[in-house]
């Protein structure tokens, strides 16, 4: 196997494993409605530098230590699954909230907020909850464990396959973000009104805590 063959049978693997809807999916179209094009461009730059974290990581042997041990796998999987079901409450918490709102606010400042420290720009806070998202999500570093070493050809340094296969990944992510955040850009208008802004933060406070739930209590 050489490394264009490598990368070209990966990149169909990973545009399957991108176009299922999951949890970054719903945090980008959840932030292109509520916040615009720019904050959900970071969520989803953030998403694909975690991407790139596990790719490398994986590829230098840290997922396999990870995956040997099994307390590790426990703290990083249950780490997971809290981040996103405070995600999902959060967004469900606001979404009651009686006064108006032209947005809803970012859930990355919300502890900034609650100690009394300043708000971070948007686009950072955007970009750290997708990087968080990503980092926490114990998916994202076993399929990566279990990828990579199918696509490493012998004469390839593993450490630069580490990087060109989550990078193959990444561009196919932030095209499927794209996609996604132009069609809703379109319809913003409409879906940012407060009943339904109200009604899509519940479906995705909803979904976050579906997913959070399925990683808790997954045992693979």
């Amino acid at each position: 196997m050489t490394i264009p063959t490598a990368l070209a049978s990966f990149a169909v693997v990973a545009a399957l494993l991108t176009i299922i809807p999951g949890m970054d999916t719903v945090l980008v179209l959840r932030t292109a409605i509520s916040q615009g094009r720019v904050p959900a461009f970071a969520a989803a730059g953030g998403i694909c530098t975690g991407t790139m974290v596990w790719g490398v990581a994986a590829a230098v042997g840290a997922s396999a230590l990870l995956a040997a041990s099994q307390e590790a796998f426990l703290v990083l999987k249950l780490a997971g699954a809290a981040y996103m079901a405070w995600l999902g409450l959060s967004m469900l918490i606001k979404s009651f909230r009686r006064v108006p709102r032209a947005s809803a606010p970012d859930v990355a400042p919300a502890m900034a907020e609650a100690t009394g420290q300043p708000r971070p720009p948007i686009g950072r806070s955007s970009w750290l909850t997708g990087i968080t998202c990503s980092l926490l999500n114990p998916k994202v570093g076993v399929f990566y464990m279990a990828m990579i070493p199918q696509f490493l050809p012998p004469d390839a340094p593993p450490l630069l396959m580490g990087i060109l296969l989550p990078t193959v990944h990444s561009v196919e992510g932030i095209l499927w973000f794209a996609g996604i955040i132009a069609a809703t850009h379109f319809a913003r208008r409409w879906l940012q009104s407060p009943a339904v802004s109200k009604v899509t933060d519940r479906i995705a406070g909803v979904v976050l805590i579906g997913f959070a739930a399925k990683i808790a209590t997954d045992r693979n």
